[in-house]
């Protein structure tokens, strides 16, 4: 059986990173039957509550600096950290006073059988 080729996907975040002052910018960048990513944008302050998904998930931060909640840990986190979660562990992020906080999330299996 012949394999397909396929091209590779390219994402430059540079690119795809915008912010809004009224809320987090989260924009779902790749979505494959394996995974998906989203680019999270957050201003100084802002947050995405501690919540729990059935779903295994990475939160790099590339960015920026903030607080992390994974598990009911609170973890500093600056550019270059990455934080890996178990489906159904409670997990979010907070920007710091005075700092923008740009999050890349990967999630995966992206549904559940």
């Amino acid at each position: 059986m012949k394999q397909e080729k396929t091209m590779p996907l390219v994402l430059d975040l540079k690119k795809l990173i915008k912010f809004h002052p009224e809320k987090i910018s989260r924009e779902m960048i790749a979505e494959t039957p394996e995974m998906r990513i989203a680019l999270m944008c957050l201003e100084p302050g802002q947050e995405l509550a501690p919540h729990k998904a059935p779903l295994r998930l990475m939160m790099y931060c590339v960015e920026g600096r903030g607080t992390f909640t994974a598990g009911g840990e609170e973890i500093d986190a600056d550019e270059k950290t990455a934080i890996v979660c178990d489906p159904m562990v409670e997990h979010g992020f907070k920007a710091s006073k005075g700092v923008r906080l740009v999050v890349l999330a990967v999630v995966t299996p992206a549904e559940m059988q």
